[in-house]
């Protein structure tokens, strides 16, 4: 074993503690001497004992980069959360002020009926969910002496850290079942909030695609409208207008121009093409890129693990492949229950009250131990 500290910081106290004398002597800023000491911890980490394997390399050469990233992202959080906030108004003031007096108009009452329950419905589910997701603790193990299990210590906290428990960079704190850290929630994703992350993906994409589906032909109606205008000042005389042009309102059905003038294209006209062709645009591209998303999380809630899990497993799966062994993954109770334990689901009216329904109600467990290769049956009655 080479010569090896108690720990990083007590090394970096050390080397600070030596250039005590010599400070009265060194004009740096104290600013580059911190950097200076940080970067000749990182090069001796490289080689403080036998034990060092890449693993421990490549963290100690990336610590700046790593560190660098989670910062940024602490930082912008709280800005994506209110472009979540802008994005999701602006798509609501058109509904409100553009679609909705056009769906009174022309719609028969049955669906009109139909969009005002359905779309109701999906924005409080967007709105509650959203707001739990980033207004609820993820969930953190104790920190004072306890008698919970634990797997491991965390080399960051120095805390024991119990099963599905893993460190965020970004929170600088151990999260409970962590999934990974949403920069647009300002959160992590954790024990406590990952129900109400997910049904807000849910429920945003099931949103996004009810928009880019019942505003398919306003939107084809208003680029066309503006392609038109484009290319067409004034409507040539004594060619009939037919088709865009009357939709558009340049004239009346069969008249030709002869003297009279097309009749102006107001600004009001032009933003409310615009809007409905931004609305469009928008919900359909977060359709398709968060419901890759959502269906992803499906795939692992079935599979009863997390994001940072799939790759553990996948790199267990590996290592025991080579050996002629088949890893099982100890948190899989089957695809029917650990979709009950995700949802909270412990009776059938649970479907309705719990799942289709706004619920603040806790996932089952405190988040510190699991039960691990449960008995095939029901965990959660129906």
């Amino acid at each position: 074993m080479r010569w090896c500290p108690s720990s990083a910081l007590h090394l970096l106290r050390t080397v600070r503690l030596r250039s005590c004398p010599r400070r009265g002597r060194n004009t740096l800023p104290l600013w580059i001497r911190e950097i200076w000491a940080y970067m000749r911890l990182l090069v001796q980490s490289f080689y403080f004992n036998s034990l060092t394997d890449s693993d421990v390399v490549f963290d100690s050469f990336f610590e700046p980069l790593f560190y660098t990233v989670d910062y940024v992202t602490r930082w912008f959080g709280s800005l994506f959360v209110w472009l979540v906030v802008i994005l999701v108004s602006s798509i609501l003031v058109i509904c409100y002020v553009i679609l909705l007096p056009m769906v009174f108009k022309t719609y028969p009452t049955e669906w009109i009926a139909w969009h005002i329950c359905y779309g109701h419905w999906n924005l409080v589910m967007i709105v509650f969910h959203y707001y739990k997701a980033i207004t609820t603790s993820p969930g953190y193990p104790p920190t004072e002496k306890n008698d919970s299990p634990f797997v491991s210590v965390c080399k960051r906290c120095i805390v024991p850290k119990p099963a599905r428990t893993h460190h965020c960079g970004i929170c600088n704190r151990c999260i409970l079942k962590m999934d990974h850290h949403c920069p647009w929630l300002n959160n992590c994703v954790g024990h406590l909030n990952h129900r109400y992350f997910f049904s807000f993906c849910v429920a945003l994409t099931l949103g996004c695609v009810y928009c880019s589906i019942s505003g398919r032909d306003l939107f084809l109606d208003a680029y066309n409208a503006i392609e038109t205008i484009k290319h067409l000042d004034v409507v040539k005389p004594g060619v009939p207008v037919t088709g865009m042009g009357v939709l558009i309102g340049l004239l009346p059905p069969g008249q030709t121009n002869y003297q009279t003038p097309a009749p102006p294209y107001t600004f009001k006209d032009k933003m409310i093409h615009k809007s409905i062709i931004y609305m469009w645009v928008l919900t359909s591209t977060v359709a398709v890129a968060l419901g890759a998303l959502t269906t992803w999380h499906a795939v692992l809630i079935t599979r009863g693990e997390t994001s940072i899990e799939r790759h553990i497993n996948s790199r267990e799966n590996k290592r025991l492949a080579k050996r002629g062994r088949v890893y099982r993954n100890p948190f899989n109770y089957g695809r029917l229950n650990n979709w009950k334990n995700f949802l909270g689901v412990e009776k059938r009216s649970h479907w309705l009250t719990r799942v289709l329904l706004p619920s603040g109600h806790t996932p089952p467990g405190d988040g510190l131990t699991w039960e691990v290769f449960p008995v095939k049956k029901d965990l959660i009655p129906v």
